[in-house]
C-alpha cells in the first residue's frame, strides 16, 4: 500500500487567523499604494495581537480596521470574543520602513529576497492538487458554511490516501464545538461531511472515521494556541505531498519572490499538466537577493512525462519571463485579493492569476 496523509486548517486555526490579519493589510496597502513594500508578521494570543514588520508606503493602514474585519469574517462568535469592541484596545503595532538596503536591489527590479519557491500540480483533481488535500480541504468549507451554533472556528482535517488502491482509509477531525454540547451530539453530523466530501472527488465512504479523538474541544483558537503568520505552509500549499519553498507568501508584497516566485512556479506547473506534457510536475525556481533572473530553474516529472525532458525544459525557458517585475505584471500581483488566498489554500480556486 502507497498510503500518503495530507492535512489542512480552518480559517479559525490561530494561525490562519495571523495568515488573515496579514494578508487583509497587504491587500489594503497595495490597493492605495502599488509601489509600497510590505513585509508584515502577525501574533495572536488569548485577546492580544502584535502585528510587527516593515512598511514602506504612502498609504498608512487603520490596522484596528482591519483586524476587526478579518475576525467579523471568521465570527466573533465563532472565535470566542463576544464583545467586538474589546479587541481593539489589545492591538500592539511593531511596524516601521523596510531597509534602505534591501530597497537598493529590489526598487531596481531585483528580487526582495534569496530563497528557493516550489510549484507543484497532478492531474488527479480538477484542482491539479493531490486528491487527500483536497478531500480534507473540501471538509472544512463544509463545516465552516454549516449553520450549526455547535461548532467554533478552529478545525482541522487529515486525510489519509492510499494510492495504490484509489481509496482513503482513514479521515481524521479535531473540531473545536460549544461548550454545552459532546462528542456524541454532533459525530453523525461531522461523518456525513466527510462522506459528503469524498463523494464530491468520487471516493469511498467506508473509510475509519475519526473525530475529536481527545474527546472534547471547547478551548480553541488563540486561546489555546499561540498564533503566527507563516506556520502552516503544508496547507497553504500542496498538503505536505509536494516540496515547500523556504519562505512564507502570507503578509507580503509581491516583490518578495517568496510570494511571486511560489505563484509562478505553481503556474508553470500547472502549465506543463494541463498541455498534457507530463501528469505531475514540480518546478523549483531560486533567486538571489537584488538579482532579477532565478539562479536556477528545476523541473520535475516523476516519471510522467509525455514530452521528451529537455523540451519541457525549453519550454519553461522559452514561455515565461521570470524576473520579479515579469512575473508581477504577467500575473497582475499588485491588483490581488489576498483575502482570497489567506485561509484554505493559495492554489486551486479558479478566478486567481496563477490558475488560469
Amino acid at each position: 500500500m502507497k498510503i500518503i496523509t495530507c492535512e489542512q486548517v480552518s480559517n479559525g486555526h490561530p494561525d490562519k487567523i495571523c495568515d488573515q490579519i496579514a494578508d487583509a493589510i497587504v491587500t489594503d496597502v497595495l490597493k492605495n499604494d502599488k509601489n509600497a513594500r510590505v513585509a508584515i508578521e502577525v501574533l495572536i494570543k488569548d485577546r492580544v495581537v502584535v502585528i510587527a514588520g516593515e512598511l514602506t508606503s504612502k498609504h498608512e493602514p487603520n490596522y484596528r480596521r482591519l483586524v476587526y474585519d478579518v475576525f467579523k469574517r471568521i465570527g466573533f462568535d465563532k472565535l470566542g470574543y463576544f464583545d467586538p469592541l474589546s479587541v481593539g484596545p489589545e492591538i500592539q503595532i511593531l511596524v516601521k520602513q523596510q531597509s534602505p538596503d534591501i530597497a537598493l536591489g529590489v526598487d531596481k527590479g531585483g528580487a526582495g529576497d534569496q530563497g528557493m519557491m516550489y510549484g507543484y500540480a497532478t492531474n488527479e483533481t480538477v484542482e491539479l492538487l493531490p486528491i487527500p488535500f483536497m478531500v480534507a480541504t473540501k471538509f472544512l468549507e463544509i463545516l465552516k458554511n454549516h449553520p450549526s451554533k455547535m461548532f467554533r472556528a478552529d478545525a482541522k482535517a487529515q486525510v489519509s490516501f492510499d494510492y495504490d488502491s484509489g481509496k482513503i482509509t482513514t479521515f481524521l477531525c479535531s473540531v473545536q464545538h460549544s461548550p454545552d454540547v459532546e462528542v456524541s451530539d454532533f459525530r453523525h453530523v461531522i461523518e456525513s461531511m466527510m462522506v459528503l466530501a469524498a463523494c464530491e472527488y468520487g471516493l469511498n465512504t467506508d473509510f475509519e472515521k475519526l473525530i475529536n479523538p481527545t474527546g472534547r474541544f471547547v478551548i480553541g483558537g488563540p486561546y489555546a494556541d499561540c498564533g503566527v503568520t507563516g506556520r502552516k505552509l503544508a496547507c497553504d500549499t500542496y498538503g505536505g505531498i509536494a516540496h515547500i519553498g523556504g519562505g512564507a507568501m502570507s503578509g507580503k508584497d509581491p516583490s518578495k519572490v517568496d510570494r511571486s516566485g511560489a505563484y509562478m512556479a505553481r503556474k508553470i506547473a500547472r502549465d506543463i499538466v494541463l498541455a498534457g506534457y507530463a501528469e505531475k510536475c514540480e518546478v523549483q525556481i531560486a533567486y538571489a537577493i537584488g538579482v532579477a533572473e532565478p539562479v536556477s530553474v528545476y523541473v520535475e516529472t516523476f516519471g510522467t512525462e509525455r514530452q521528451d525532458k529537455r523540451f519541457i525544459e525549453q519550454y519553461v525557458r522559452d514561455s515565461y519571463d521570470l524576473t520579479p517585475k515579469g512575473i508581477i505584471d504577467s500575473l497582475g500581483l499588485l491588483d490581488v485579493d489576498y483575502n482570497k488566498v489567506s485561509a484554505y489554500g493559495h492554489f486551486g480556486k479558479a478566478d486567481l492569476p496563477w490558475e488560469k
